[in-house]
């Protein structure tokens, strides 16, 4: 699978890593397995795009899509966030659209940021009070 997954149930943290080729279709496939459980409700995310070497996508409006469905998967009322690193410019302009798609999306709760390098994108989420 070109996302693999990790879940720190001490940290509360998910980490994803995305590898290769990525489609739509895993990262809608990721999103459905990994959320749809109760025990990571509330939980953060990092996904790590360093390894992606193409994005293969129908339309651009796939990125709204998937902040839609995402959305909807959000615990309500919760505070968690999701980190995504993306160095290379064509996975960092993605990641940046479906941020943008995410702030639109009345029912999310997750705060989302991008960024170019995992220290930075580390360092975000854990920079928030004890919960």
């Amino acid at each position: 699978m070109p996302i693999e997954h990790r879940i720190d149930h001490e940290r509360r943290i998910v980490f994803a890593t995305g590898r290769g080729v990525l489609t739509d279709q895993d990262v809608f496939q990721y999103q459905r397995t990994v959320w749809s459980g109760s025990e990571v409700t509330g939980f953060d995310e990092i996904v790590d795009m360093s390894d992606v070497t193409e994005v293969l996508m129908p339309s651009s409006l796939r990125a709204r899509d998937l902040a839609a469905v995402s959305a909807r998967m959000d615990a309500p009322g919760g505070t968690s966030r999701l980190a995504i690193v993306a160095p290379a410019d064509s996975t960092y302009g993605l990641a940046r659209m479906y941020a943008s798609y995410r702030e639109l999306q009345e029912q999310g709760s997750k705060k989302v940021r991008v960024f170019r390098a995992m220290a930075d994108a580390l360092e975000w989420l854990e920079d928030r009070p004890a919960r």
